[in-house]
């Protein structure tokens, strides 16, 4: 199973300007700002950027018990 923080797998499909090439980007990903692993926004994104380990994390903390 490939991890996803590795970068973007190899893209399949005939190049004809579908969806799936028309939001290729070469853009290296983003840190998370809490364990600097990449996440699946690009470096431009703004805001702050947590991987989905963190940001569920992040959740569990955050959320109403009760």
């Amino acid at each position: 199973m490939a991890d996803y923080r590795d970068g973007p797998g190899p893209r399949t499909g005939t190049g004809t300007g579908t969806s799936e090439t028309a939001g290729a980007t070469t853009e290296p990903f983003a840190e998370c700002v809490l364990c600097r692993k990449p996440t699946e926004y690009p470096e431009s994104h703004k805001g702050v950027t947590l991987c989905p380990v963190c940001a569920w994390q992040e959740a569990q903390r955050t959320s109403c018990s009760g």
